[in-house]
């Protein structure tokens, strides 16, 4: 029985201690537009700011998730992906959106499934305003150690291999629609946002198959005052939504540099939470397995083989304990993570907008404030049309 248990032992820890990492400085490059595209091939895109992934990530010192961080990094990634999207020269204005109510070209959602200063995975979807899904794709890369080196370290993001491979998987894409195909695209755009306004001037040009995409029926004329006036007012809208990129830009250079001491430190914790909880396992099997061992020397019968049991006994007793300090030793370093993500948290100042005919205080979250705007928008539509109305 003792040899049984022995084996048994070296063949747990065998598998414990069989680890395989791999790491590289090398990621995948952004593809860069080599030539001018036409204004009438240019799709505009919106990046609906992250989901943090709070509601299915469990909270807890192996994901090593903190809500305030979670919702700091949402905005981030969607400003970093933003950034790529731009620099492939392939697109019309990028923006960085709160909610996709705002109906435009190509919408991009996404959530963190895990973000922990080594591994960064995201789950990304990518439709357009026909409603048709390009793709919904999981994305995940490792950072390399030399990311986070103070002494050599490396330009862009830690994870920027993530952002490319997006923002080419889109560019690639969207090369593959005619020019019939962006049209339509943009077009449905413009009815869609003209529909959310006035739904019963805007009903008949737009029509959702069960399939749940839109198709044009037909088109309003050029000169029609129903359609110039709800241009003006998504121009203002598209203004609008500028102000809140500088918002968006300048939260990420407010917290770029304690979030990359958060994503440093955060590595080097994982690998050793990662190291100590090997460590722990396997002094707790062993010791298990030397408990067992013992008890079955002890058992055996001669006075010399029931001491050899007592010392088994008590040596996987100790391993057992050690494999427990060790845990401990892991969770102290997981509330050191837990400070660090607390202190970072957004703040949105009130926006003032000047109107014609009154100043206008937008409050609360960038969410709250778009919402506020898209209701000033709305009254302001309905007031130009009745006076088109009265003039008519």
């Amino acid at each position: 029985m003792l040899g049984n248990c022995l084996l048994l032992v070296a063949a747990l820890t065998a598998g414990a201690c069989t680890t395989t990492e791999v790491r590289t400085t090398a990621y995948t490059p952004l593809t860069v537009e080599d030539a001018t595209i036409p204004e009438e091939r240019l799709l505009d895109v919106g990046i609906v700011q992250f989901n943090p992934g709070l509601d299915t990530a469990e909270v807890d010192e192996d994901q090593l998730v903190f809500p305030e961080l979670r919702q700091a990094e949402s905005r981030y990634i969607a400003v970093t992906l933003a950034e790529s999207l731009q620099q492939s020269l392939g697109w019309g204005a990028v923006r960085v959106i709160p909610s996709e109510r705002t109906n435009i070209d190509v919408t991009v959602t996404g959530r963190i499934v895990q973000s922990d200063g080594e591994t960064l995975t995201l789950d990304v979807t990518v439709t357009d305003s026909r409603g048709q899904r390009w793709f919904s794709k999981q994305y995940s890369e490792l950072a390399s150690h030399y990311a986070y080196d103070r002494k050599h370290p490396t330009k862009g993001d830690a994870f920027q291999g993530i952002y490319n491979r997006i923002a080419n998987d889109m560019l690639a894409y969207r090369k593959k629609l005619s020019d019939r195909q962006i049209a339509e695209l943009r077009t449905i755009s413009e009815m869609r946002f003209a529909r959310s306004f006035s739904p019963d001037a805007f009903q008949r040009y737009l029509v959702q198959g069960e399939d749940g995409i839109y198709r044009l029926t037909a088109l309003p004329a050029e000169n029609d005052p129903m359609l110039e006036r709800v241009r003006r007012i998504r121009e203002r809208d598209y203004l609008f939504v500028d102000t809140l990129q500088d918002y968006y830009g300048t939260f990420v250079k407010s917290m770029e540099v304690p979030y990359q001491e958060w994503r440093a430190m955060s590595y080097e914790e994982t690998k050793q939470m990662r190291e100590l909880k090997r460590k722990a396992r396997n002094h707790t099997i062993l010791g298990a397995a030397a408990i067992i061992g013992g008890i079955a020397a002890a058992g055996s019968g001669g006075g010399s083989a029931r001491a050899a049991g007592q010392v088994g006994i008590a040596g996987g007793g100790y391993l057992i304990k050690s494999g427990f300090d060790r845990r401990a030793e892991a969770k102290m370093h997981i509330e050191a993570l837990q400070e660090l993500g607390d202190s970072i948290e957004a703040e949105v100042e009130p926006q003032i907008v000047e109107l014609e005919d009154r100043t206008v205080t937008l409050t609360g979250t960038v969410e709250n404030q778009y919402r506020q705007w898209r209701e000033i928008l709305k009254q302001i539509y309905e007031a130009e049309t009745g006076m088109l109305e009265t003039s008519i």
